[in-house]
């Protein structure tokens, strides 16, 4: 597969998955970027926020998304 073919590949999956987190989580498309992207690079993220916006809620649904 060429890197061209992986990018490809990567951006289609990524749509995938946020679409699949979108049917749960509403509004927070950016959140969810740079969650997914932490996670692509191996890295890690912390989420901060006061109460009932829902962090728990994304953490699961991201996780059960990506199986």
């Amino acid at each position: 597969m060429s890197d061209v073919e992986g990018v490809k590949r990567l951006v289609e999956k990524h749509k995938a998955l946020k679409k699949e987190i979108g049917k749960v989580i509403v509004g927070q498309d950016e959140v969810v970027d740079q969650i997914l992207w932490s996670i692509y690079t191996g890295g890690h993220s912390l989420l901060i926020g006061v109460p009932g916006l829902a962090k728990t809620l994304m953490v699961n649904t991201i996780a059960q998304t990506l199986g």
